[in-house]
């Protein structure tokens, strides 16, 4: 009975003897092209974090570049020599190619007893420049003076240090931190 059930079995399989090595090409074909795919949606997923990682750095770099630089000296002046009414300094652009809204700058102010965020200031063109495109625009080899008014209610006077912060549309901040001599003149070279 044994040797029947033997030769049954050997019946059963004996077409297929090929197939072992088909299925195992089909397999095999089939984990090549899963992992394949695999591969290329990884490859992708790099890819893309390496562009915005890239895109994070250049904006950073923007970001932190100043994009102005102060031009000259940094000039206080007193109408009566008792305090300080105004701060005067020329701005440039550092990186020529930019191009800055001067009506976008904000200026503050602080002292040991004072801030003002926003503090009145006016642009204009230095003399010795010209104006190269739009007037609202601080653009290539401009220079413009910045007259940076005193808040009032600041008593700016002698051996007192003054801050100002001079902050772009884009780019890094300028700040300017200077002490007061004794004594005030009208125009007092504050470098």
């Amino acid at each position: 009975m044994l040797s029947k059930i033997n030769k049954a079995l050997k019946n059963l399989t004996r077409g297929q003897k090929g197939m072992t090595g088909l299925e195992t090409a089909i397999i095999l074909i089939a984990f090549v092209t899963v992992a394949s795919v695999l591969a290329y949606s990884v490859l992708t997923a790099g890819i893309f974090s390496s562009e915005k990682g890239k895109e994070t750095v250049y904006s950073g770099l923007q970001q932190a570049q100043s994009t102005m630089e102060i031009k000259g000296s940094v000039l206080g002046l007193s109408n009566n020599g008792s305090k300080l009414d105004q701060v005067q300094f020329n701005v440039a652009l550092s990186i020529p190619t930019e191009k800055i809204d001067k009506n976008a700058i904000v200026v503050n102010y602080w002292d040991s007893a004072t801030h003002t965020e926003g503090a009145s200031f006016t642009m204009a063109l230095a003399s010795g420049s010209n104006e190269r495109g739009t007037a609202d625009m601080i653009e290539g080899d401009e220079q413009f003076t910045v007259t940076v008014d005193i808040p009032s209610n600041a008593t700016v006077v002698g051996y007192d240090t003054l801050n100002l912060q001079f902050v772009p549309p884009t780019g890094a901040s300028i700040t300017i931190t200077r002490t007061l001599p004794n004594a005030l003149d009208r125009v007092i070279n504050l470098n």
